[in-house]
């Protein structure tokens, strides 16, 4: 029997002369098999149990890891496949334009969330009502841009009517491929257009507003998201029941009484989609921004994003129920939009609803309050904070300069510049001549070859000049300060051949184009139905056909 089949036991007498002689430098060499030779044997063979057993411990250890993030990899690819996406603009062009970086090199961060009515699934037939749709394309019920300040220090949520009737303009349908030419209707139809993509570009067109990433969210989703977050809390001042009366049919079955309250999973989505208890689609939007407040203020109160528990289940439920454009469709990318988000101070967000007035063509919808609307799409495009809990700049963008950054090419004698009639909106007709007008009033200039363009009336907010090519941007500059527009609305565009300059809405009158006084941080227009992200005292009122 060899010395190693003993485990340590005195070998008998025939099992010791059975054993050969072994020569070692720690035995010296002399060979000898006294009891000296069997205790040493007994250390070295301990020695050797405790090696195999911390090789066999490292060996588990490391199972152990690499198993856990073998897991932590499956399941970060199991959320990141959860995640639908889509492209970011259906459209070919945008009217918008990025706002330029601050001292700090930092840029804003403009996303779309959109809420569709779609009712293309079980689940969502069962939460919507109306089996009637299923199938039809999704309409865009709820849309608010969510706007990041550059420094990320303040934030922005601007809804529109989804009875806005605005200009839609041409998309794609990313998905079949069909072209929906461009129209004028409501805004909710634009997703039934080309996507979440087409919603984007028509809101880029009528703020001039950059927009970065777009995120869809159906009525299964506002329920997974409710329920992971545990509950949202509301305020209502008077007992509510929103249900189908003789006059108008309809209703999202919120009833509760008057008070505070906590909602989550279906009675959540019946408090963002109540219209009628509320009196008005205004009213929506309202209770809409004090749902997103609360929930806002519930999750900074949770340190969900350092409860790994929590946060697992929000997760689950963010990547199930949200599509999202592909620049932003990874579950590390949706992470760090809800960490900034989160770093905003509660009191330095801001909610709103786009100011409008009642459209003489339809009663039941509503257009933009022009120079209301303005205001605010000028606030967002110069990253102006809607609060006034901020510290106070002290520098303006770049793009503000009055003074041109670019040498022209050519004499103003010799430049080609086309000027387009853009003074349509969609309460009022175009300015008659007022393309003529301002041609001439270049010509003055020295512009003898500005002519104006008769192919038909433009719609534009804002007055802009357009250049096709760098070598240009100089020429441009050049005219727009000829005419005393801001050099901030001089913009590189495709969609021109030459130096063109759009007079827009805010330029329906004169020769000179009207100086606009810079937006101040938190002055907002009337009409724009404010609420600040700290305010927990404000409650819904209940119109009274749906008390009880």
């Amino acid at each position: 029997m060899a010395q190693s089949e003993v485990r340590g036991k005195v070998p008998a007498v025939e099992d010791t002369m059975a054993l050969k002689p072994q020569t070692s430098a720690a035995s010296g060499g002399s060979g000898r098999r006294g009891g000296g030779r069997r205790a040493g044997g007994a250390k070295t063979e301990r020695r050797r149990r405790r090696r195999r057993v911390l090789r066999w411990s490292a060996s588990v250890l490391t199972m152990v890891i690499l198993g856990t993030a073998a897991a932590g990899y499956l399941y970060y690819e199991h959320l990141n496949g959860n995640i639908q996406k889509g492209r970011r603009s259906s459209a070919d062009d945008s009217k918008a334009h990025r706002t330029q970086p601050n001292a700090a090199g930092q840029t804003p961060l403009n996303i779309l969330l959109i809420g569709s009515d779609s009712r293309n699934s079980d689940e969502n037939v069962k939460l919507g009502g109306s089996r009637d749709h299923r199938g039809d394309p999704p309409l865009a019920d709820v849309q608010m841009l969510i706007h990041l300040s550059a420094d990320r220090k303040s934030a922005a949520m601007v809804s529109i009517p989804r009875d806005t009737r605005v200009d839609i303009p041409k998309c794609t349908d990313p998905d079949t491929g069909k072209v929906y030419p461009p129209t004028n209707d409501i805004i909710n139809v634009s997703l039934a257009r080309g996507g979440a993509g087409c919603t984007l570009a028509t809101w880029e067109n009528l703020t001039g507003v950059y927009i970065d990433h777009w995120m869809t969210i159906d009525f299964a989703g506002v329920v997974r998201m409710a329920d992971a977050i545990g509950g949202v809390d509301v305020c209502v001042r008077q007992n509510v029941w929103d249900h189908p009366t003789p006059r108008v049919s309809g209703g999202s079955g919120l009833k509760m009484r008057a008070g505070e309250h906590k909602v989550k999973g279906e009675q959540a989505l019946q408090w963002l989609r109540t219209r009628h208890a509320w009196g008005s689609d205004l009213m929506r939007a309202r209770a809409q921004h004090m749902y997103l407040n609360s929930m806002i203020r519930t999750l900074k109160k949770q340190n969900v994003f350092t409860d790994t528990g929590r946060l697992m289940d929000l997760a689950e439920a963010a990547t199930k129920s949200l599509k999202v454009s592909e620049e932003i469709g990874t579950v590390k990318k949706l992470y760090d939009l809800g960490m900034q988000m989160k770093a905003v101070p509660s009191n330095r967000i801001t909610s709103l609803t786009m100011p409008n007035v009642r459209d003489p063509q339809d009663g039941n919808h509503v257009l933009p309050d022009q120079a209301n609307a303005a205001k605010v799409w000028q606030m967002l495009q110069d990253d102006v904070p809607f609060d006034k809990n901020g510290e106070k700049s002290a520098s303006k963008p770049a793009a503000d300069k009055a003074e041109p950054t670019r040498k022209p090419s050519v004499d103003a004698s010799r430049l080609g510049v086309l000027v387009q009639n853009a003074t349509r909106t969609s309460a009022e007709g175009p300015v008659p001549q007022r393309a003529r007008a301002i041609g001439q009033a270049l010509a003055q200039q020295g512009y003898v070859r500005a002519s104006a363009d008769t192919t038909g009336s433009l719609s534009e907010d804002k007055t802009v000049v357009r250049y096709p090519s760098a070598d240009l941007e100089g020429d441009a500059q050049a005219v727009a300060k000829a005419l005393g527009i801001p050099m901030g609305s001089v913009r590189k565009s495709t969609d021109v051949s030459g130096v063109t300059v759009v007079v827009g809405a805010d330029w329906r009158t004169g020769t000179a184009y009207p100086k606009q006084s810079a937006p101040k941080a938190g002055d907002l227009p009337e009409g724009s139905d404010a609420v600040n992200g700290s305010d927990t005292t404000k409650c819904m009122d209940v119109y009274d056909v749906y008390r009880w």
